[in-house]
């Protein structure tokens, strides 16, 4: 059988601070390269000084920051990869982000109010059949390329839930996979065909959630889950999951389809183990094992600081709300797992 030659073992964080970039490269070296983590997904969004479309910049995060970062994985064999979040989670509940608040025409939603919270409501979506967006995104997608010097990209697309949206006047009465998908087939064809880099994606909203037996968080139960069958298979998918599992049948069913896995977990460690053990075991049993790739670890809530904290022992984490401990405890024992591989 066909091996991965070099399991991807990854750590995913956001970082949009310009004043964290020593405390980052501090535990690039001392932390992620001892541990023998070889992929950093860093999440920038909208947090960069972008010089094509200042006017959506949200953070500090400069070009030279990317320069420096990038030049500390190259120096360690770590393969950095930019992701911005498309299509969904522009905003948190009611509140845009800075996209759609310099650009309100370009929002899915625009009807539901600014305090909107979930239930009633989880975060803002761009619209993908709007003519005008794609050119901007696709502007700061390259700007983000260029400064990372980046040969992946990562789009996010996870837990989108508004799409074709009844009140959306392009949108209205399409097919949810069909507008999810075409969304997905016009990064690809940017960023694949025109930029040449590698693309990846989060899998939830390609996953039927009744059928494998996940939640609407981590699979679909809106209708875009057929969107599978509708996209190349070149593209890495990010299969996550955080929670303890009696299976975890994505993993399987994302390599029968033909795509790549990078299976993530996040800050619980028993979960995470679970996990872990679950795609290995596929990783050795499955008739295309090259298409398991390794583990990503996510860092929701981690930044420099705080991460040189969890793992370095320099700083205090407070009452450490967002669990930085446990994403640290995670990371570490995932990566001591798969350090044989």
């Amino acid at each position: 059988m066909k091996y991965v030659n070099k399991i991807w073992k990854g750590f995913h964080m956001r970082f949009s601070s310009h004043e964290d970039v020593p405390a980052l490269k501090w535990v690039i070296e001392d932390a992620l390269v001892p541990m023998g983590v070889n992929i950093l997904i860093l999440e920038v969004n909208t947090n960069f000084m972008f010089e094509s479309h200042p006017e959506v910049a949200g953070g500090t995060l400069t070009a030279e920051d990317a320069h420096e970062l990038t030049t500390l994985c190259k120096k360690n064999d770590i393969r950095l990869i930019p992701l911005f979040e498309c299509l969904g989670h522009q905003g948190w509940g009611g509140t845009p982000n800075t996209l759609l608040e310099k650009y309100p025409e370009f929002d899915e939603t625009p009807y539901i109010l600014r305090d909107a919270k979930w239930p009633d409501f989880y975060c803002r979506s761009w619209c993908p059949l709007h003519p005008d967006i794609n050119k901007i995104i696709f502007d700061l997608m390259d700007e983000l390329i260029d400064a990372f010097e980046a040969d992946a990209f990562h789009v996010g697309m996870d837990e989108v839930f508004a799409i074709g949206d009844d009140k959306c006047p392009r949108c209205k009465g399409k097919d949810k996979a069909w507008l999810y998908a075409k969304a997905v087939n016009d990064y690809y064809k940017h960023l694949v065909n025109e930029k040449g880099v590698e693309m990846f994606m989060w899998g939830d909203r390609l996953i039927d959630a009744k059928t494998l037996g996940y939640t609407q968080w981590e699979a679909d139960i809106y209708g875009i889950s057929s969107a599978i069958d509708m996209i190349p298979k070149d593209i890495i998918i990010c299969d996550w999951h955080y929670e303890m599992g009696e299976h975890y049948r994505s993993v399987e069913y994302f390599m029968d389809k033909g795509f790549r896995v990078f299976p993530s977990c996040w800050k619980d460690t028993d979960a995470a183990l679970a996990f872990f053990n679950h795609s290995f075991d596929v990783y050795k049993k499955h008739e295309h094992p090259e298409r398991m790739l390794g583990m990503l670890v996510t860092g929701w809530n981690a930044w420099g600081g705080g991460m040189a904290a969890a793992l370095l022992g320099d700083g205090d984490l407070g009452d450490d709300q967002g669990d930085i401990k446990g994403i640290a405890r995670t990371l570490r024992v995932i990566m001591d797992e798969m350090k044989d591989y």
